[in-house]
């Protein structure tokens, strides 16, 4: 190590080393990047890798896609500030990956899906599919937005950078290897994040620790005084979203929602050869994932100790801003490349392919052109990743206007809004046999207003409601206007005659659906 930190006696500016660190990794992604997705030839490589990809590298970048640069950037900051009550998400978490896992695959495999919104036109009908292919642009561009903010936040504190600056970095290399590789290369560099993730978390946790007079033991008494390890909150009160039975119910349904009803996760596991293998790499990632969450609430925890041995006036206010700092003016050579390069990696992670593979499967193939050869949807794919990616860098900028309280708690805000809109709309099609199309776009838009009203409300201290609850009660609201209004809105026989189905096309989809959900027994 460089030197032992006390007082303010500590290093400041990244040196070669640290350069060094970043460049072989970065140098590492695109070599990867490269190895795994040249030769895309049509739609089904670019969008789902022929379904080719090993179970365990699905998992590892499943786990990188769902923590990403909230997890490096933000759960420190959450431990740091606050305590370990957001754990408590993972009771609902790891809930929500075995109903997803044994209910959604087996019947997106059935009908074979490029995109999971192709299973709402099987179960339902065309408005419903472009519905939820709608929806899943509004969601992820708002919720990526706010993670690549957070990414960009970081490495714009370490390398004193602009904020629009970094953004612009990230989302030109985003742009390029997807554009390139596809759904591929997004799987395999996103193992390869993952790794680094662990590796990064780890060797902060091991610093912080050799840095702490007192060690381990010192470290667990300054912040158990503090209240810190504080893991458990059994309050009933409505208005504190991190309760519980709030956070488990409400992260059941997040992630039914995330994993099972977003493009973005979904893809990763369809890019896997067999429904079985699906499933196992989805179980895989409840431990993956808990123990990569566990490491940085650790750090954020070590930091507060540190902190407290080394008082810093010159500490950022902001939780979201405390690992960056301490990386920019503790870490040794070395090290503070390593973390640079965790928020780097997780900043390139992107939903761009899944983005695009909606577009063209679900919007611009069925509207736009039904007739076009394999080629031409590949390159339609590929310009739908750079707009997307440009949209995706606007979003990201504006979210430094709407990041009070926590970057972390603004991506689950956006995604209470309308993500039970969704959710509530896919639990229809696999839980019930009810008809309906028309009843669901109007179910879903109702809903989604429903909880930008209540989230407005919660926020502006009109009303004393967690915006945890918003998913819960918008798949409610989702699931319940659909099933009401299908007989009126969506009979049986105008169903058939609005879909152009014959009779007999209509009892094969029947059957169809009746097949898959008996596979998922």
């Amino acid at each position: 190590m460089d030197e032992v930190v006390t007082g303010h006696n500590i290093t400041s500016a990244l040196q070669g080393l640290d350069y060094a660190v970043l460049a072989v990794s970065i140098a590492g992604l695109i070599a990867i990047a490269y190895l795994t997705g040249r030769r895309e030839s049509d739609t089904q490589d670019f969008f789902l890798g022929k379904r080719s990809v090993p179970p365990a590298i699905a998992c590892l970048s499943f786990v990188a896609a769902e923590v990403s640069a909230v997890t490096i950037v933000s759960v420190p900051g959450v431990a740091f500030k606050e305590n370990w009550q957001y754990l408590q998400f993972f009771v609902g978490s790891a809930a929500a990956r075995v109903f997803i896992a044994f209910l959604f695959i087996p019947v997106f495999y059935r009908f074979n899906c490029t995109t999971i919104y192709e299973f709402l036109k099987h179960r339902f009908g065309d408005r419903t599919r472009y519905a939820g292919s709608v929806f899943f642009f509004i969601t992820r561009l708002l919720g990526s937005g706010v993670r690549l903010y957070a990414a960009s936040l970081g490495v714009a504190v370490i390398l004193g950078w602009r904020l629009d600056q970094a953004i612009l970095l990230f989302t030109a290399v985003s742009i390029a290897f997807i554009a390139f590789g596809g759904i591929k290369a997004v799987v395999w560099t996103g193992a390869f994040e993952a790794v680094m993730f662990y590796l990064a978390g780890a060797a902060i946790a091991t610093y912080l620790v050799l840095q702490i007079p007192g060690g381990v033991s010192q470290a667990w008494q300054i912040a158990d005084e503090a209240g810190k390890f504080d893991l458990v909150n059994l309050t009933w009160n409505l208005a504190d979203p991190k309760t519980l039975w709030a956070a488990a119910l409400s992260a059941f349904f997040i992630n039914l929602s995330v994993f099972g009803t977003d493009q973005d996760f979904m893809q990763k596991m369809l890019t896997v050869k067999t429904r079985r293998s699906s499933q196992t790499a989805l179980l895989g990632t409840i431990v993956a994932g808990f123990v990569l969450v566990c490491t940085y609430m650790v750090v954020g925890t070590l930091l507060f100790a540190f902190y407290r041995q080394h008082p810093d006036p010159a500490l950022p206010a902001d939780g979201d801003q405390v690992l960056s700092h301490f990386a920019v003016h503790v870490l040794p050579a070395g090290l503070k490349g390593l973390v640079l390069s965790a928020i780097v990696l997780a900043s390139i992670d992107s939903p761009l392919s899944s983005l695009s593979a909606s577009f063209v499967t679900d919007i611009y193939r069925p509207l736009i052109n039904r007739t076009a050869c394999e080629r031409h949807y590949l390159w339609v794919g590929r310009i739908g990743v750079a707009a997307f990616g440009v949209i995706l860098a606007g979003l990201a900028y504006a979210s430094d206007y709407l990041k009070e309280g926590g970057v972390l708690w603004v991506a689950f805000q956006v995604l209470g809004v309308t993500g039970g809109s969704t959710l509530g709309v896919f639990l229809l099609g696999m839980l019930t046999k009810r008809q309906a199309d028309r009843s669901n776009v109007l179910a879903m838009t109702v809903s989604a207003l429903a909880m930008a009203v209540l989230l407005w409300l919660s926020q502006t201290g009109q009303i004393g409601l967690g915006w945890s609850w918003l998913i819960v009660i918008g798949t409610a609201m989702t699931f319940g206007l659909g099933w009401v209004l299908g007989p009126v809105l969506d009979g049986r026989q105008r169903q058939r005659l609005s879909h152009g189905l014959t009779r007999k096309d209509a009892e094969k989809q029947q059957l169809d659906l009746k097949q898959a959900n008996a596979s998922t027994l």
